[in-house]
Order: structure tokens, then C-alpha cells, then sequence
């Protein structure tokens, strides 16, 4: 649990720093790539660290994810701070590739942890621990927003990453001394060809999706280049996934239909949730002129929903073994909330806005960890780690993808409002000014223009970032609506561990039992 908190903290406690974070190092069009490059260094890892961890033993490999992690965080905090690394490589460049790195070290604590689960809880009992594993997430979706408002504001952004190291530490060492697993002994071959290939694949896409129409022309030799890399490396990867003894991703586990279909939703939550959610804080500073500490607060309705739905939603599943309805209510609920939040407008309350995502918050409860749940039972013990590790893929790609085509909209959006509304040359400093207009940025900007001019920019630069976050919404709308229409198509299957806890094969014995064995 405390690992699980380390990397979803992480990856909640950069999004109110990131204003002043690009206000610092770069612009507002590099914003989306600080986090497009750690949920991609994510999302590739994933399924290598499940598969890891089925073949060598999930204690030794989360170790080592730990270990990555903590690199990976005190390089992003020292970004920038390495005199004779700056004369090569520029410091937002340097962010973007220690985040990546971080990412890496991230997707093994998420699976890590969702595995070690699997192996030691039966999917029936697992719904009382759904419950913890959603109020763990919801208190880092939280508490990460909250500290780094308050690191940002009062200390420096840099410490949103070294803070990582001594809970870090602290969660190595008990993993060390406390966590004993059953040893495996399998033999080793690990597909390191099929793993490369996935992740040039992706990170392919992911570039288009990120370059298109705004570095390069959607007709450039660039786009149809990577365009035509995604899909050689995704059909050879598809090749030697068929014939590898061990490969990274099983395709046969997709062929239960309940695997199928909640990845397809964790894609799609994804891709809507992430990839929207991640320009909040931008809106909220900018828009609605709260602190990075007051963002970090008005964040807290959207985690209290889920906080509250998850540990309802785990204990009744625990209760009934019944699941089928929560993805379906779920996926309502958050197109309702997506479709709310296009509301969103440059006089839109905070209370208004707090509204919506009370109601986001509550649909994420309904799906976060119930689709997780659904997919871990659809596969066998010893498919477990990759089955895992696939959920979570599946879910991290979609917000990668999400995260890099949602902010090309942003940067489009915005740079036509601004157009629109100021002329080409107030588009121009979007850019400069546009990613910190809180007390810093109001005052350079009051520095390089004459009062008469300064309150109409300001007024511009608001109306410009709350159209082009309404704008985000409509897409996300456009995704969202589809998650309750694939959960109808989810099977009521009896969950694992049903009924008295005996030393059977349901019981947690009897699971640790299976773990232990190919």
C-alpha cells in the first residue's frame, strides 16, 4: 500500500506544481510532455514488470522498482541543477527525461503492488481490500495536489520529487524485513524482443499524437514515418507474441471476454480521465486565481468522491459478489460529469466547478479498482502478474495517449483564442506567460506592457485557457460515453474465494499455493 501511494502521489502532486514548473524551465507548450513522458515510461515498463515478476519473484523485481523510482525522483528534482549537463542538454529537456525514467520505475510499483495483492487475497475476500487499495489511491489523489500546492508555494517545486526518497526508504525497508512470498523457481526467458518492439510502438504513436499538426504537418514525411514504425513494430510484436514460450503479453488471456472488454474501458477511463483532468490545476490557477495550494484543495471534492465510492463499492462486492452493475453505474456517471465539466467557462464559480467533480470523483469510485478486480479473476493464478500488469498497461497507455492528444488540443485552442481575442503577437506570448499567471507571472507581464494594455491581456489569456479546457471536456465526453456501453457487455462471473473460507482451492492458502507453481 505504501508503495502504491508513492507512485500514484507522484503522479498527483506534479499537476499543480506544473504551472510553475514550466514558468521556470520552459513554456506551456512543453507542459503536456512533463507528463506525457511518465505515464509513457510507465505504460511501456508495465507489462515487462508483471512478467518479471511471474518469472522471477515479485519481491525481488518491486524491490527494484522501488530502487528505479527513487533515482528517477532525484534526478527530476535536480533538473536543471547540473551546470555541465545545461550547456547540452536544456533544462526542461533534462525534466522530460529524468520523468521518463521515473515513469519506468513507477509502472513496476503500481503492478507490483496489484499483483502482490492477487497472490495473497482471493478475488471474493479482495473486495475489503478494494476498499483500502481505492482509499490508499484517493488519499495520494488527495494529499498529492495539497503538498504540492503547499511545497510550491513555500519551499520549492523541486522538492515535490525529493520528498520521494525518505518515503521511499522508509517503504524499501519494510518490504525487506516484512514481506514474505512463496519462493518460484521457473525457468527464466524473458521476452526482451516482443518488449522492445511494444515499446517502440507506442512511444511511436505517442509521437504523433504529440507532433501532429503543431512540430510537423499530419501529410509530413515525419508523421507517415512514425505512422508507418507504430504499425511494422505493432505487427511484429503481434508475431513474436503468437510464438514466444514466455511472451511479455499473453495474447490468449484475451480471449475471455470479461479481460476484454474492462480493458477496453481502462483504456477508454484512461484516455478521458487523464488525459483531461491532468489541465485542472492550469485552470484553476490561471482561470480561477486559486494558489497552487488552493488548486491542490479544489481538487479535494473530485478524491472524496472516490474515496468514498471505492470503500462503499469494495464492501458490498465483498458482500454480495456482485460486480457487473458498479462498471455500467460507473461509466454514467462520469460521461454525465464529463459532459457537465464543458461547462467550464472563465466566470464559472468554484463551487460550480467543485460540483462537477464531486460527481467525476464518484464515477472514478465505481471503476478504478472494480475493473482491476474483474480482469484479475478472468485469468488464471499463473497469469495473474501479467493479467495485472496488462489492466494496468492498458489504463496507462490511454492516458498517455490522452495526455499527448488532449494537449496539442489545449495548445491549438488556446493559441486560436488568443488570436481571436488579442491578435497574433498576444498568441505569441501565450508561451511566456500563459503557464504561471499567478503573482510571478502577473508581474513580469506588467513589466513588458503599459497599464492600459495589461488588464485586457490578462482577460484574454483567462478566457483563452478556459475555452481551451471546456474544449478538452467535449472530447473526453466523446470517449466517456462509451465505458457504460462496453460494461454492459461484462459477464457476472462467481468470483474466486466465494463462500466459507475453508483450506480448499478458494481459500487465501490454497491461492498462495497456486502462486507458488507455474
Amino acid at each position: 500500500m505504501l508503495a502504491m501511494m508513492l507512485a500514484m502521489l507522484d503522479n498527483m502532486v506534479v499537476g499543480t506544481a506544473m504551472p510553475k514548473i514550466v514558468g521556470e524551465l520552459g513554456g506551456l507548450s512543453k507542459l503536456s510532455w512533463v507528463v506525457t513522458a511518465y505515464v509513457l515510461g510507465t505504460s511501456v515498463s508495465t507489462p515487462i514488470w508483471g512478467k518479471l515478476g511471474d518469472l522471477y519473484g515479485r519481491k525481488k523485481v518491486f524491490l527494484t522498482s522501488v530502487v528505479l523510482f527513487m533515482i528517477g525522483s532525484m534526478l527530476s528534482g535536480a533538473a536543471g541543477e547540473f551546470g555541465w549537463l545545461n550547456d547540452a542538454i536544456n533544462p526542461m529537456t533534462q525534466l522530460i527525461a529524468f520523468r521518463a525514467f521515473q515513469g519506468l520505475g513507477a509502472g513496476g510499483l503500481m503492478v507490483g503492488a496489484f499483483a502482490l495483492i492477487g497472490d495473497l487475497v482471493p478475488p471474493r475476500e479482495r473486495g475489503k481490500y478494494q476498499g483500502l487499495m481505492g482509499g490508499i489511491m484517493a488519499i495520494a489523489m488527495i494529499a498529492g495536489p495539497l503538498v504540492g500546492g503547499l511545497i510550491t508555494d513555500h519551499a520549492s517545486w523541486r522538492w515535490i520529487f525529493y520528498m520521494n526518497l525518505p518515503i521511499g526508504a522508509v517503504g524499501f525497508v519494510m518490504l525487506l524485513f516484512f514481506l514474505h512470498l512463496p519462493v518460484r523457481k521457473t525457468e527464466h526467458k524473458i521476452d526482451w524482443l516482443g518488449a522492445g518492439l511494444l515499446g517502440v510502438s507506442i512511444t511511436a504513436i505517442v509521437l504523433i499524437t504529440t507532433w501532429g499538426g503543431k512540430e510537423y504537418d499530419w501529410a509530413s514525411a515525419q508523421i507517415f514515418g512514425l505512422g508507418a514504425l507504430a504499425l511494422v513494430t505493432l505487427g511484429l510484436f503481434l508475431l513474436v507474441e503468437r510464438r514466444h514460450p514466455e511472451p511479455v503479453l499473453p495474447l490468449h488471456i484475451f480471449k475471455n471476454r470479461n479481460f476484454s472488454v474492462v480493458s477496453g474501458i481502462g483504456f477508454l477511463v484512461g484516455f478521458a480521465l487523464f488525459g483531461a483532468v491532468a489541465f485542472l490545476p492550469l485552470y484553476q490557477q490561471t482561470v480561477q486565481g486559486a494558489s497552487a495550494t488552493n488548486s491542490g484543495l479544489l481538487l479535494l471534492p473530485m478524491m472524496m468522491g472516490v474515496l468514498v465510492t471505492s470503500f462503499a463499492i469494495g464492501r458490498i462486492i465483498t458482500n454480495t459478489g456482485k460486480y457487473r452493475i458498479f462498471p455500467i453505474i460507473g461509466g454514467a456517471i462520469m460521461a454525465v460529469a464529463m459532459f457537465l465539466l464543458t461547462r467550464l467557462a472563465d466566470d464559472t464559480s468554484k463551487f460550480e466547478s467543485s460540483v462537477y467533480m464531486v460527481l467525476l470523483g464518484l464515477g472514478m469510485g465505481f471503476l478504478m479498482q472494480t475493473t482491476l478486480l474483474i480482469a484479475q479473476n478472468s485469468v488464471e493464478m499463473k497469469d495473474l502478474g501479467v493479467a495485472s500488469s496488462t489492466a494496468t498497461f492498458v489504463r496507462s497507455i490511454g492516458g498517455s495517449f490522452g495526455v499527448s492528444i488532449f494537449g496539442a488540443v489545449f495548445n491549438s485552442r488556446l493559441s486560436d483564442s488568443m488570436t481571436e481575442t488579442a491578435g497574433p503577437k498576444a498568441a505569441a506570448m501565450i508561451d511566456q506567460f500563459g503557464g504561471n499567471l499567478g503573482t510571478e507571472g502577473m508581474a513580469q507581464l506588467a513589466k513588458v506592457l503599459p497599464p492600459e494594455q495589461l488588464e485586457p491581456m490578462v482577460k484574454a489569456i483567462k478566457h483563452a485557457i478556459a475555452y481551451a479546457t471546456s474544449g478538452l471536456f467535449w472530447w473526453a465526453l466523446a470517449f466517456a460515453v462509451l465505458v457504460p456501453v462496453l460494461a454492459w457487455f461484462v459477464k457476472e462471473v462467481p468470483l474466486r474465494g466465494a463462500g466459507p473460507q475453508k483450506a480448499g482451492e478458494d481459500s487465501p492458502e490454497a491461492a498462495l499455493a497456486l502462486a507458488s507453481v507455474e
